[in-house]
This record gives structure tokens, sequence and C-alpha cells, in this order.
């Protein structure tokens, strides 16, 4: 479930089958809104799982997209491996042992998998690989979002950071009279920082750091990617290199976030 609501579905978890119709219509009906969806049912469904197919050839006659039923399975030796390591018992098998559980799960949902549009083994699947499988699969990618944020370090370094850049080295506008109260959002403190020799120097490692690290982190399946570029105040020199390297990392690949944490303070 949590692989396609990372892929933007709605997702709901064990629904009763008795209910399923009824939330479906109402989806279909809120489908410019909601125009993707996946349901989890399960074993803990135990008494409404006899009703299950029926329900399921009902909806994939109705109007509207049709509805695809796809079933997860594993081997038993992998099934008791991850009932083990999660320390959870078996949903059919509280006073019992997982394998047993596993034997009556099988049994139950015997006409689920007859029934399935598609069976995906995840015996040689870790979450990451699975998530991967399912983007495939439906032909749905999601996007690193990259987030771009200058801060001052007197206001604290921003908790979410993955990379922090401690640019107060440059040149400082701040002893500037003309440019204290501005930003580096223009162009003057802009040019100020930049016509040093050091900040170009560094700012083409920076770029050349950081820009092959995406496509490193996209295949790891990251989601989001904080860069966090600070000076003293968070007002001159962070913000004008934010500017500059948002605009050098954009591609159509991921998304590119801007923020001036601390700009206005």
């Amino acid at each position: 479930m949590n692989c396609f609501e990372d892929m933007g579905f709605f997702c709901s978890d064990n629904v009763p089958t008795v209910l399923l119709e009824d939330l479906v219509r109402v989806l279909r009906e809120r489908a410019e809104s909601v125009p993707q969806v996946a349901i989890v049912v399960d074993v803990r469904e135990r008494d409404f799982l006899s009703q299950f197919v029926p329900v399921l050839k009902r909806l994939r006659q109705g109007d509207g997209p049709r509805a695809e039923l796809v079933y997860l399975e594993a081997s038993d030796e992998v099934l008791l491996r991850r009932f083990s390591e999660t320390k959870r018992p078996h949903p059919l098998a509280l006073d019992r042992s997982a394998a047993d559980g596993l034997r009556e799960e099988r049994a139950l949902l015997e006409e689920l998998r007859d029934a399935a549009d598609m069976i995906i083994d995840t015996t040689n699947f870790n979450h990451y690989q699975l998530r991967d499988h399912l983007q495939t699969v439906f032909q749905v990618g999601t996007k690193l979002v990259v987030s771009v944020k200058s801060f001052g370090f007197k206001y604290g370094v921003p908790l979410d950071a993955d990379l922090v850049f401690d640019v107060r080295f440059l040149k400082n506008p701040y002893y500037v009279p003309e440019l204290k109260p501005r930003t580096g959002e223009d162009e003057e403190v802009d040019a100020y920082v930049f016509e040093d020799v050091d900040a170009r120097t560094f700012f083409a490692s920076l770029e050349g750091f950081v820009k092959p690290l995406i496509p490193r982190y996209i295949r790891e399946g990251k989601a989001y990617l904080n860069i966090a570029i600070g000076c003293t105040g968070g007002r001159h020199r962070s913000v004008a290199v934010s500017i500059r390297l948002a605009r050098a990392l954009r591609d159509p690949a991921w998304a590119v976030n801007l923020e001036h944490r601390d700009a206005r303070k």
C-alpha cells in the first residue's frame, strides 16, 4: 500500500467486501480528483472472502475503468522469515505456528489467486525492488524532489537537511553599506559575491559534487533531497549561492524547489 501511495494512488486498507462496491461507486463519481485507486484486501477479511470474487466480477463489468486484481505472494520460507524478523504473529495463527497460518491462508485465498489479473512473486524482492517493479508495471513514476534552502547559522541548521554547505568564507555583502539592506536575490548582491574567483571556483565544485549524486539518490528510492546552504545571517551569500544552485540543478527528471528561510529576518 505504501508503494501505491508513493505513486499517487488513493489507498484504502482492509476494506470489508460488503462495502467495496459502494466505495468504488463513490470514488468513480470523483474520478477527476481521485483518478487512481488501490484497495488492499487480505486474509483478515476471513468471513467476507467468500463474497469477494462475485463482487470483483460485478466491478469488472461496471462503468468506468476496469477493476484489476493484483495478487502478492512469496515462498513459505521467505514469509516465515519475514514474520520472524517483524516479530508479528500471523493473523490466522495467533495461538499456533506461523507455518500453520500460512497453510490456512493459501487455502482461503486460492480462489482469489485464480481470479487475479496479475500475480507478483515477492520472494526475491526487497521493498525497493517491489516499488520499482510496481512502478514499471503500472507505468507510474514519482519524481525526486530536490529542495535547495538558504539559511543563517545564527538561526540554526535546518533539521531536515541531508547536505549542508557553509559559505561563510565568501565575501560578505553585509559590510557594504548599499548592499547591507538587500538580499542575495538582488543582482547587485549576486554580482558582488561572484565577482570573487573563490566564489566561482567553489560553485563549480559544488555543482560538480551535487548534480551527479541526484540520479544515485533516485536509484536508491529517495523521495526528497534537502540541500541547505548557510551563511551567517542567511540573507546574502547563502541566498545568492542557493539561487544559482537551484538553477543549475533543474532537470525534467526531478523537481527542484527553492526556499530562503531567513532572508527576511
